[in-house]
């Protein structure tokens, strides 16, 4: 989403930072340019301005200009007064600390992604809070409404409120809230009407249900490829309604970013979750200091490892682990890595979350390493025989040729993919020799991932530690330090 802001305000920075001595007129000239490029992502002009005049005031001090890295220390003051604007370092999440059912009401534009949302955050809930979630549809004006949220809820494994037609809103909730006591239910989610634009009719009803219901949190759910209208919208409805808090939908499109920005700034609410694609598990907690970071080239480790975490099935980590342990890594484990990656949202994902990977997302962009590559190296794995994924160096040039046909691709895509798996097979009988783990943080260090998977190593302006271009705040050992001290305690 970020993508043209986050370029833009790099090429600033890095001029900053190409210089050894900085003036006030410097910082000055980069803060103009800092302006345009927030305009141009669509952040609200009242908004923009504060931030400059923030950043501005803080950046022309002496103690950043007679300091030795002046264009960092400005870097440093943008990133803090970013994740100011987008609220505040930690992500604020759902107060739920009252007497069940604690009542979560949505409320929105229509085709905002409301009904999408309320099932999301009910399986997120159910998940990964254990709690019992109820979904109630008060939509009676838009054709299917109710039947779509009882969909939604088969898929997610929530209850939903039994269709009754005829209807009005403040009569299903009455019936949510009797039936949500009778069940013992946790929390109860009420999935308001939306209308094409914010009206007087629209107002009263939310109202009326909020009366019914008392919500703990009222949650306004906003599309954010539509910009500077979401902004107008969001503040519409906290003049009408007593928002806690606000969902951001489609944060995995093409949008400028304005929305995000602005919005804690206009509503004064926290943005308390991101919607990141079609999928029900495609939501999660909107982290300030991770968004700031993404939008600054710095990375989001954190995300990435959660994600991860999530991803990664305990006995194919532990699996993978006692093989890389004895040096081996055949074709099988190469195609489980691809498919964690394909997983943790493919390769442009994973270098979007990596620090300083900017310029490397935009390399195999250009190159044509996208996610499909990643399907098509799982396509020509599929095309050998067991005995073939489990000792490659069967393959012989009869046999490339067949797996180039199976899975619809070239001989020198299949040779690729083997002098890929060699390397990287190599890169395991290093860290063996090393001692195992122990050896893993040398083996970084050294630019061995650059042998492993050339392009996406430690050389010149790979993703490892060893290179001038590796990864900033990686540490001489490539590791982020303390992934470095667990490697030392093993």
């Amino acid at each position: 989403m970020f993508d043209s802001l986050s370029d833009r305000l790099g090429g600033v920075f890095d001029r900053l930072r190409g210089r050894g001595a900085l003036n006030e007129q410097d910082v000055r000239d980069a803060m103009r340019e800092v302006r345009v490029a927030l305009l141009e992502a669509d952040v609200a002009l009242p908004v923009a301005r504060r931030f400059i005049d923030a950043v501005t005031e803080k950046a022309v001090g002496q103690s950043v200009l007679k300091s030795v890295t002046p264009g960092q220390q400005v870097v440093k003051i943008v990133n803090d007064e970013l994740v100011e604007m987008l609220g505040g370092q930690e992500a604020v999440g759902l107060d739920l600390e009252a007497r069940p059912p604690v009542v979560i009401m949505m409320v929105g534009l229509q085709g905002s992604g409301k009904t999408t949302s309320t099932a999301k955050l009910a399986k997120l809930l159910k998940e990964k809070e254990g709690k019992k979630v109820l979904m109630a549809s008060l939509d009676v004006n838009r054709p299917a409404a109710q039947e779509q949220l009882a969909v939604l809820g088969e898929q997610a494994g929530v209850a939903t409120l039994p269709i009754v037609a005829g209807q009005a809103p403040v009569d299903i909730a009455t019936r949510a809230l009797q039936s949500a006591k009778l069940q013992a239910v946790d929390v109860l989610m009420l999935d308001t009407a939306g209308r094409l634009h914010v009206d007087d009719a629209l107002m009263a009803e939310m109202q009326a249900v909020a009366a019914i219901s008392v919500p703990k949190e009222t949650l306004l759910v906003v599309d954010s490829l539509t910009g500077q209208d979401a902004v107008n919208v969001a503040q519409s409805f906290a003049r009408g309604v007593d928002l806690s808090g606000v969902v951001l939908t489609r944060m995995d499109g093409d949008a400028r970013g304005g929305a995000a920005l602005s919005m804690r700034a206009v509503t004064g609410k926290p943005i308390k979750f991101a919607g990141t694609g079609e999928k029900l598990d495609a939501i999660e907690p909107f982290h300030p200091g991770r968004v700031a970071g993404r939008i600054l080239g710095m990375g989001d480790v954190v995300s990435l490892v959660e994600k991860a975490a999530a991803v990664v099935e305990k006995e194919d980590a532990e699996r993978m682990a006692e093989r890389m342990m004895k040096g081996q890594f055949d074709m099988n484990d190469l195609r489980t890595q691809l498919k964690q990656m394909q997983n943790m949202g493919g390769l442009g994902m994973l270098a979007g979350m990596m620090p300083g990977m900017k310029k490397a997302k935009a390399a195999m962009a250009a190159g044509g390493m996208n996610d499909k590559v990643l399907v098509h190296m799982d396509a020509i794995i599929g095309s050998m025989t067991p005995k073939e994924r489990a000792n490659p160096a069967l393959l012989n040039a009869k046999r490339k040729i067949r797996v180039a046909k199976g899975s619809g691709t070239q001989v020198q895509d299949v040779n690729k993919l083997l002098k890929m798996h060699q390397e990287m097979g190599r890169a395991m009988k290093q860290i063996k020799k090393m001692g195992g783990l122990k050896g893993l943080g040398a083996l970084f260090g050294k630019g061995g991932l650059d042998a492993a998977m050339p392009g996406l190593g430690g050389g010149a302006g790979g993703m490892g530690g060893g290179g001038a271009g590796g990864l900033p705040g990686l540490g001489a050992g490539g590791l982020p330090s303390n992934l470095q001290d667990l490697l030392k305690k093993k």
